[in-house]
């Protein structure tokens, strides 16, 4: 079979539509069109029913999907194999959310080059949304991710417990609504904090990466929700202060990894990443 045939079937399944899937894929409709065509000839069974909300499964589409993703899987695992650099056995990709970098995967990257010197290792930093996608497809081994959502054929482990303290700069430590910056800490976060806070809904400064907002917060003041590792040093020297009675909330940190991956070679990269986090 041609890997791009089973490529197409995923980004097809995964936009819901053949546009979405063309569009992704950087080819026309006709062409996706006829990449499934030839892909439900082979398999001699129909895999789609397009209707004007865009295109879902059949039955057999169904059982093929987790054959799709193994196959993709199993091709990027021999990509990696064939593109190896002298001296190392293995390659492993491990992606994470920009904010997750610092530092615990900039932890990992010395831990692997100390313990695992034999594997060549690739990082990645993108959203969450596509390095879910990355794991799914192989491209990736294993991502880090806060608050990962459940996901057929892949495994989820917790890492740390974090917990989203809100501070501020006022010298009195008192909520200031027009100095509010949003951080965005993701869906979970937004709702919690809209119930808690109903006032906060529009804020003036919106920032999705959060150390930036805390760097910003530091330079001009305000009130926001922050990691309590992070703002810990800034608590102890005083330019940051405990908004009194602000709830916390849970914002834990995840592994995510195929159920269908090599185990010895992902289990080492845990083995890494628990000591990084402890």
């Amino acid at each position: 079979m041609d890997i791009d045939l089973a490529r197409t079937f995923l980004e097809v399944v995964r936009g819901g539509s053949f546009v979405a899937a063309a569009d992704r894929l950087h080819l026309t409709q006709t062409a996706v069109s006829a990449r499934i065509r030839a892909l439900e000839d082979q398999l001699g069974r129909r895999l789609f029913v397009r209707n004007k909300a865009g295109a879902r499964l059949t039955p057999a589409g169904e059982r093929f999907q987790p054959d799709a993703i193994a196959l993709m899987q199993l091709w990027e695992r021999a990509c990696q194999r064939v593109a190896l650099p002298p001296g190392r056995a293995d390659a492993v990709g491990v992606g994470g959310e920009p904010s997750l970098w610092s530092p615990l995967l900039a932890d990992l990257l010395i831990w692997m080059r100390r313990e695992c010197p034999e594997i060549a290792f690739r990082a990645e930093v993108d959203t969450p949304g596509r390095l879910l996608r990355s794991v799914r497809d192989g491209s990736l081994d294993l991502a880090v991710l806060y608050g990962p959502p459940p996901q057929p054929d892949l495994a989820v482990e917790l890492l740390a417990e974090e917990r989203l303290v809100m501070v501020t700069t006022h010298a009195t430590g008192a909520l200031d609504p027009d100095a509010y910056v949003h951080v965005d800490w993701g869906p979970a976060f937004t709702a919690s904090q809209r119930a808690a806070f109903p006032d906060l809904a529009n804020p003036a400064v919106s920032i999705s990466l959060g150390p930036l907002a805390l760097a910003y917060l530091l330079a001009v003041g305000g009130t926001g929700y922050f990691r309590s590792k992070a703002v810990a040093p800034h608590l102890a020297d005083g330019r940051l202060r405990r908004v009194a009675q602000a709830p916390e909330f849970s914002h834990s940190v995840h592994a995510v990894y195929s159920t269908r991956s090599e185990a010895g070679l992902v289990d080492r990269v845990r083995v890494g990443l628990r000591a990084c986090a402890a």
